[in-house]
Parts: C-alpha cells; sequence; structure tokens
C-alpha cells in the first residue's frame, strides 16, 4: 500500500473509531437519565451530584454534531500561516466541548486532532509548537482539574446506573476502544515520520539528480563550445582554401595572358611595329586587371598558415632571403621560446615580422631594421625599429590594420612611432603558461 494511502487510511480508521466511541458514550448517558426517569429514582440521582444534567437526548445528540463539524473542520486543506493556527484552536474548542459533553470520560479525539494537525504541516519545525500545545491540553483534560471551577457530572457517575458486572464489562469495552484508538494514533506518527524521512531522502536523490544533471550539461557546453569553435576553424580554413583558389586562378590567368602576349609581340616586333604596340597595350589592361584582381582577393584573405618551417627557422629563412635581395642589414635578436605556441598565434607573430620589415624596406626605404622579441613575465614582446624615413603623420593602411586585426583575435596589442625611423611594438599573451620558460 502506498505510504499516502496508508496515512489516510488511519487517519479514517481514527474518525470512525472516534465518532463510535462518542456515540457509545452518549448512548450510555442517555440510557442512564432516562433509566431514573422512567424508574422513579430521579432524585436520588440528583442528590450524588451538584449540577442538574441536561435532557437525556441532548448530550449524545449535541457531542455528535459538534464532533461532526470537527470532522468538516479537518476536511479542510492546504491552510496556512494564522488562517491554521485558528483551524486548530477552532478543532480543539470542539473536542473539549465534546469531552466536557462526556464528562471528561474520554479525550483521545485531541489525538485525532494532533495527528490531522500534523499530516497537514510539512514541516518539522512548524509541527512542534502545534504538537506541544495539542498535547499539553491532552494531559489537563482530567475532571478532577475542571470540577474545581465548574459543577460537571463525571461519567463513572452515569455508569453507577448499572449493575456492578455490566458496569465493568461496558468500562472495559470503552477502554479497549481508547487503546486501540491510542494504538493507531502511534501508527500513524510512526507512518507519517517514516513518509516525511522517505520525501527528504527523494528530495535529496533528485537534488542530486539535479546537480548531476547540472554538470552534465556544462560539459555539454564545454563540448558544444568546442564543436563551435572547431567548426569555425574549419569554415575559415575551408574559405581560406576557396581564397587561395581564387587568386591563384586569377594571377594564373592573367600571367598566362601576358606570357602569351609578350610570346606573340616577339614574333610582331619585326614585321609589324604597329600591331606589336596594340598588342602591348592589350597586354598592359591584362596586366592592371590581373593586379585589381590579386589585390581584391588578398583583402578579403588571411592566409594563417606556416606550411614547409616551424616559427624559429621560417622567420631567419624570411629575414636572409630579405638580406640577400636587398641591402638592408637586419639584426634579429630572439630571448624566448617559440615553439610553444598555436598555429593562429605563430601566424600572427610570423605575419608582424615580415610586414614590419616589407614596410620598413618599401616605404620607409631602411636599410638597417633591428628585431626583438622576447618574454616579459606572461606576454609576448615583439620589437622592430629601422632607421627609414619615418613617418610624422601615420595612416594606417592595409599592413597595419591587417596586424592590428590579428592581435586583436588574440587579446594583444600594437604600438607605433614614426618619428624616429619607424617602430612598431606588439604584445601577446602567453597561452600556455609556465610550460615555455626563458632562454
Amino acid at each position: 500500500m502506498d505510504e499516502h494511502k496508508a496515512l489516510d487510511y488511519a487517519l479514517a480508521v481514527m474518525k470512525n473509531l472516534n465518532l463510535i466511541i462518542i456515540l457509545y458514550m452518549g448512548i450510555l448517558i442517555f440510557n442512564c437519565l432516562w433509566g431514573y426517569v422512567q424508574e422513579n429514582s430521579a432524585l436520588e440521582f440528583l442528590s450524588r451530584i451538584d449540577t442538574i444534567p441536561p435532557a437525556p437526548w441532548k448530550i449524545p445528540v449535541i457531542a455528535v454534531m459538534t464532533y461532526s463539524g470537527c470532522l468538516l473542520l479537518m476536511g479542510i486543506r492546504g491552510l496556512g500561516g494564522i488562517s491554521l493556527i485558528s483551524k486548530v484552536a477552532v478543532e480543539m474548542t470542539l473536542c473539549f466541548l465534546v469531552s466536557y459533553l462526556l464528562g471528561f470520560g474520554y479525550n483521545g479525539m485531541l489525538l485525532l486532532v494532533l495527528a490531522d494537525t500534523m499530516g497537514d504541516i510539512p514541516k518539522m519545525k512548524r509541527q512542534l509548537p502545534f504538537a506541544a500545545v495539542i498535547c499539553m491540553l491532552y494531559l489537563v483534560v482530567d475532571f478532577d482539574l475542571f470540577s474545581i471551577y465548574h459543577h460537571i457530572i463525571p461519567f463513572d457517575t452515569y455508569l453507577e446506573y448499572y449493575q456492578r458486572d455490566s458496569r465493568a464489562a461496558l468500562l472495559g469495552i470503552l477502554n479497549v476502544a481508547a487503546s486501540l484508538n491510542t494504538l493507531i494514533f502511534i501508527i500513524y506518527m510512526v507512518l507519517l515520520v517514516r513518509t516525511q524521512m522517505n520525501e527528504k531522502e527523494r528530495i535529496m536523490s533528485l537534488n542530486a539528480q539535479l546537480n548531476t544533471a547540472n554538470d552534465e550539461l556544462q560539459r555539454a557546453n564545454v563540448r558544444l563550445e568546442e564543436y563551435a569553435r572547431e567548426s569555425v576553424k574549419m569554415t575559415e580554413t575551408r574559405e581560406r582554401n576557396r581564397l587561395a583558389r581564387e587568386i591563384h586562378d586569377t594571377l594564373g590567368h592573367a600571367l598566362t595572358g601576358i606570357i602569351t602576349g609578350i610570346e606573340a609581340c616577339t614574333a610582331l616586333m619585326d614585321v609589324a611595329p604597329e600591331a606589336t604596340k596594340i598588342q602591348l597595350s592589350a597586354i598592359a589592361e591584362v596586366a592592371r586587371q590581373g593586379v585589381t584582381d590579386v589585390r581584391r582577393s588578398v583583402k578579403a584573405l588571411r592566409p594563417d598558415a606556416l606550411e614547409k618551417f616551424d616559427l624559429e627557422n621560417a622567420i631567419s629563412r624570411t629575414i636572409n632571403e630579405i638580406c640577400t635581395a636587398t641591402s638592408a642589414e637586419i639584426e634579429y635578436i630572439c630571448e624566448a621560446r617559440l615553439d610553444c605556441f598555436t598555429e593562429d598565434e605563430e601566424d600572427v607573430i610570423y605575419r608582424i615580422v615580415q610586414e614590419s620589415i616589407t614596410n620598413a624596406i618599401r616605404h620607409g626605404k631602411a636599410d638597417y631594421i633591428r628585431i626583438s622579441i622576447r618574454r616579459e613575465q606572461e606576454m609576448l614582446k615583439i620589437g622592430i625599429k629601422d632607421n627609414g624615413i619615418g613617418c610624422a603623420d601615420i595612416k594606417k593602411g592595409f599592413g597595419l590594420h591587417h596586424m592590428e586585426e590579428r592581435l586583436s583575435m588574440l587579446n594583444g596589442s600594437l604600438s607605433y612611432d614614426g618619428r624616429d625611423g619607424f617602430e612598431v611594438k606588439a604584445a601577446i599573451p602567453i597561452r600556455w603558461g609556465n610550460g615555455g620558460t626563458e632562454r
């Protein structure tokens, strides 16, 4: 049987059992008073008591009606706060009136009120005050205590109407019923405590499952973020390859046209000078269009890979090639490890060095360039300074804009100064921690 159904069943049994006990006691009192009237011995009964009893039929009827009102009030659920206090106070008052009508011969209805109240209140901290008050009333509902202040006919006095053996049997039946009510109350409370403990365990289990689900959700979010980053990287790679193919096709087409046109001019130069001029004009147009197409593709393309060499070798080879092809002297000083960076970081470092060298020679007309790479705490510092003509009014072109864009993707920074030659300073956060020691 479900625990909640068992609680409802036990409470229903207590309600019906108390109704039977009240009805049983009321009938005994009614039979006693009616018997004295029928036997004309009412004066003898009145001489043993301190107050005049009500009409015989009133005691069982009023007691049952009062108890029925208490049961009706118990059927009201979901009350809280002041309303619950009022509800319990009225129930206790009605039970007290029933016990008063029955000569305080039975007060088991208060156990029913206590059981019903404990079932209405889910939290133990709120249950204790109500339980204490009801238990206190249960203990003090006694004939000897209240007879001091008010004349009451005790239930035992009513039973004196019956013969000794009959009286003992009737009291035995009442005591058995009262004990059974107490036993059912104990069973109800045990079931209630067990149910509340199970509910607490179930809530704790649900909280644990919720925490587990949250952990799973966080791990899923991490995996989703990783997938998103991989997806972005793959998309960038596909776009990069597409643009590379576009440049290849555009430049290949232009160069093929130029080569073919030059060969034609070589053949026509001696025999048809005018035709050669026309052909050269066409070649110039093809070259201009090719340059335009390549510039358009380069502006959209962000090549970010070092395909053949590691970063340090790539930088060294680039410097050597520039020194061989030009008269510039390049001093290269590297005081940090360059083998612990990701591909994106390597690309940015390489392109900054490459672009700075190109700008120094092409725009600054420099013949001396100093490149330094070092680590300061958790930052990689790159400095490139030349002895060129400099630039007092710097207008960012594609090169500087491209370097800033690349560095911003790594949370880095770029600064430059053109007052004395031209100097570029870049700072990149080192994300691999203490694994790369300075050398």
